[in-house]
């Protein structure tokens, strides 16, 4: 196990430098309810999935906040930690007889991890709805550069692990608007946004990992974006559509120079426009949500980390102290996808405070965790 305990501190200190603190899972309710909020989230929650939900509030609202709302998603495909692991004992031992075998089990292998957060101060009103939010979150992705033209041995001593991290700091102001039109109950909104992109590029052998020049193979970038979003609903029943990052950024790391075979190491990641539309029953004490992805995202560019997801959640509110959360998810990018399950619970004693913590499982190597506390008055 010591390399996963290598591992981890290479993704955190990826994450830390890239954001501060970052977070890819936006917030603890949501994801437990398998990533839905298009007309599912709330007040507080909105910027994350619909600005216009900012303006959807019951009538005791005068404040709200998260303070804060944190998570993680760990995804490690085919036993990248496990495979690492072992050709790092089979180069320590000289073990010529297992050396073929190690790059074997190497190729192919990957390993992602998504981490960061977000705080969020929401003051409701009739007549613009308002909700400043800050968000920090990463995505790192790290992979084997297994050599070639050696023996198998020389060949996995001079095998590297490649990382690379995008981390994305967002300051903004959700504006909302309810009102009725020829009957219909609809709202709308925009969120202007400033976000402070963050590149790292990085490399290592399979047995010794060196921090010291993380932060030199890194880059940073300020751009302005936006996201904006429309509900319409009647009684318990919405339907709505959320727009984010409507100005596109294409997204280019330092180059760095392998020390495998010399070659040069950059990677693009694509920031694109993503259209979510949604529909569910919202009741007082019952919720059901779906939501889906309109278009694929490619993402990091060249690597098999596409999403175009299709997302179903529930929640049951138990006389506003306990509410009980569950949800599914798919990535329908790939065929083969395997399905996301989540949960969660939400505490809320005398409506104090609110305190949300969720879970989500995958299969045995991308598992996630999410908490979030909030308050409103």
């Amino acid at each position: 196990m010591k390399t996963a305990y290598k591992l981890l501190p290479l993704a955190v200190a990826m994450s830390i430098g890239s954001a501060h603190a970052a977070n890819y899972a936006i917030e603890a309710r949501g994801d437990a309810m398998g990533g839905v909020g298009v007309v599912s989230a709330n007040f507080l929650t909105a910027p994350f999935y619909n600005p216009a939900l900012t303006a959807i509030y019951r009538r005791n609202d005068d404040v709200g906040m998260i303070t804060p709302s944190i998570g993680f998603n760990y995804t490690d495909t085919g036993n990248f930690v496990d495979d690492i692991e072992y050709a790092e004992g089979v180069i320590n031992r000289g073990d010529v007889a297992n050396a073929q075998k190690a790059l074997d089990r190497l190729e192919g292998d990957n390993l992602k991890v998504d981490i960061g957060g977000v705080v969020a101060f929401a003051i409701p009103n009739q007549f613009v709805a308002a909700n400043a939010f800050g968000k920090l979150y990463t995505e790192s992705y790290a992979t084997s550069q297994i050599a070639t033209g050696g023996t198998a041995l020389e060949n996995a001593s001079k095998s590297t692990v490649q990382a690379v991290s995008v981390g994305v700091a967002e300051a903004g102001i959700s504006l909302a608007k309810y009102q009725t039109f020829m009957g219909q109950h609809i709202s709308f909104g925009l969120t202007p946004k400033l976000q402070r992109v963050y590149t790292y590029v990085y490399e290592a052998s399979l047995t010794n990992y060196d921090f010291k020049d993380l932060r030199d193979n890194s880059q940073g970038e300020t751009m302005f974006n936006m996201d904006a979003g429309f509900l319409w609903f009647y009684g318990p029943f919405r339907v709505g559509i959320a727009a984010t990052n409507m100005i596109s950024r294409d997204i280019q790391t330092q180059t760095i120079t392998s020390a495998v075979d010399g070659s040069k190491i950059s990677y693009a990641y694509e920031m694109s426009p993503q259209y979510t539309v949604g529909a569910g029953i919202v009741a007082d004490y019952f919720t059901l949500s779906v939501d889906y992805d309109l278009k694929e995202e490619e993402r990091y560019i060249g690597f098999n980390d596409n999403t175009q997801m299709l997302r179903v959640g529930a929640e049951v509110d138990l006389l506003r102290q306990l509410k009980l959360r569950a949800g599914w998810k798919k990535n329908l990018a790939y065929d083969n996808s395997d399905d996301t399950f989540t949960a969660g619970i939400g505490l809320s004693p005398l409506n104090l405070f609110q305190l949300d913590v969720g879970a989500s499982y995958t299969n045995e190597n991308s598992v996630g965790a999410y908490v979030n506390f909030l308050t409103s008055y």
